[in-house]
């Protein structure tokens, strides 16, 4: 399904606008510690969340998710943040029909956007639900992640803020691991604290934490 419209948004962003720059640069290690660092089992599927509603955790996951796609990594990126979605703006695509277009009976294959980036394919949230929590708790939304884990090298979810709503310990108790992303400018410290507790309660695997908006020293 391609449903891309105005890209702006995506050129926008530092791994598309200045793919050689020190910022693209950052994003792709990150990207690469994912695919090929740490212990085994490796994770497929990844939840992105921030603390609250203070870190643009959208913007992260989708340079994240573009570095990737640039290193020859198959990527499947999935808007979960019901919510207050944004993936389908900074990508240009139809928000008309996504996650909650399962509960009516449509085929998860209908729901995947090509996008402008090779490699790169996007699920939308769809149109707004009453209960997000239950969509992402349904048996169906389940079998859409496993059937997209066996497609893509790497499925990346952006989700909501952890400390907003139930979603994202929901996805984290089930996914493959979590990073928690910090606003190095807005996130309240005990905000992070508090974020970093909810996933353990639910024995999630925090993979890390991607700072950003850092104020760097001198040394850089």
């Amino acid at each position: 399904m391609n449903g891309n419209r105005d890209n702006a948004n995506l050129r926008q962003l530092p791994t598309v606008a200045a793919p050689t720059g020190p910022a693209a640069e950052a994003y792709r290690t990150v990207a690469v510690n994912l695919r090929y660092g740490g212990e085994e089992p490796r994770p497929k599927t990844i939840v992105f969340s921030g603390a609250g509603k203070r870190e643009d955790t959208s913007t992260a996951i989708a340079n994240v998710a573009v570095a990737a796609a640039q290193s020859n990594v198959q990527v499947i990126l999935i808007d979960a943040d019901l919510r207050h979605p944004a993936l389908h703006q900074i990508f240009g695509a139809s928000n008309e029909q996504g996650l909650t277009s399962l509960a009516a009976g449509l085929s998860g294959e209908m729901l995947v956007h090509e996008t402008e980036i090779e490699g790169l394919k996007l699920v939308t949230t769809g149109p707004p639900t009453p209960n997000p929590s239950e969509v992402l708790s349904s048996a169906t939304v389940g079998r859409l992640l496993e059937r997209l884990r066996a497609d893509a090298d790497l499925v990346l979810v952006d989700a909501a803020p952890v400390l907003s709503a139930a979603d994202t310990s929901i996805l984290a108790a089930t996914l493959d691991g979590v990073i928690l992303v910090v606003d190095g400018k807005r996130t309240r410290r005990q905000d992070a604290r508090r974020a970093k507790e909810q996933l353990e309660r639910v024995n999630a695997r925090i993979l890390g934490v991607l700072l950003h908006n850092a104020r760097l020293g001198g040394e850089g």
